[in-house]
């Protein structure tokens, strides 16, 4: 199963490691590897380019957010191999992404002088750029028949667990992912209230949408670092999120 059906695919730039991710996948396919031990595994990536990022080995750091970009899909690809869909691994993938975030434009603000509460605007508008891709990208997957259904374009309820996965994980961490998506996705939702009603979404508009999405973000940390230009990471992001306004404004005039 796939994540959109094949009328709704597109050109997703943010999506560059889904064939090294299929490939993974597929050796893991036989094995007692589960998605959840795919996603604790992209969490270290995460992790580990951080920890060379504190030591100023900034290009095995980018290289380690090109090899999460990686990991994170496997885990999505891996789920559906098995046929094994989750919302355990679902809300816990998004939830180590949040967190391994925060870590990360923590530790550029630290390392770059730069101050905290500068480095936390950036971290928000960061997380609101990609709030908004994966906004229109789980509208497009209710549009695209037959695309994956364990996203849900409002996250406000509880979903029943799915078979091979205990009810209580679901309740912990939907409420965690309540805690800290759930204002990222009520000020897009406001931004753009009508976007649930649209019946497609064309290709080129998805393809412009794909610059926010996580991979293409960490890509762009990844060529800052490669280039040693942490101090720059920073003020990019914030400038950057200026197009947000931008891609729903096109939302509302040419797909209304």
């Amino acid at each position: 199963m796939s994540k959109l059906a094949k009328e709704g695919k597109f050109l997703d730039l943010s999506d560059y490691g889904r064939f090294i991710g299929k490939l993974i996948a597929k050796s893991l396919k036989n094995t007692r590897f589960t998605p959840i031990h795919v996603t604790l595994l992209f969490a270290i990536s995460g992790l580990i380019s951080v920890y060379f990022i504190f030591t100023k080995h900034f290009y095995l750091a980018g290289l380690f957010l090109i090899l999460k970009s990686v990991i994170d899909a496997a885990d999505g690809e891996l789920a559906r191999l098995k046929n094994t869909p989750s919302y355990t691994g679902r809300y816990l993938d998004s939830v180590f992404d949040i967190i391994i975030n925060f870590i990360l434009f923590f530790s550029i603000s630290y390392l770059s002088k730069t101050p905290y509460y500068i480095g936390f605007i950036a971290f928000f508008l960061y997380q609101l750029q990609g709030t908004l891709y994966n906004y229109y990208y789980v509208i497009l997957r209710t549009i695209s028949v037959g695309g994956d259904s364990t996203s849900k374009i409002f996250e406000y309820k509880v979903p029943k667990a799915l078979a091979g996965e205990k009810q209580i994980y679901v309740n912990v961490l939907f409420k965690v992912y309540q805690f800290f998506y759930g204002l990222f996705d009520k000020i897009i939702h406001f931004l753009d209230q009508k976007a649930y009603q649209s019946k497609n979404f064309p290709s080129w508009f998805m393809t412009s949408v794909s610059l926010f999405g996580l991979g293409f973000q960490l890509l762009i940390i990844s060529v800052f670092l490669s280039l040693n230009q942490l101090n720059l990471i920073i003020p990019f992001f914030i400038v950057y999120s200026m197009l947000i306004f931008i891609i729903i404004g096109l939302r509302k005039v040419f797909l209304n």
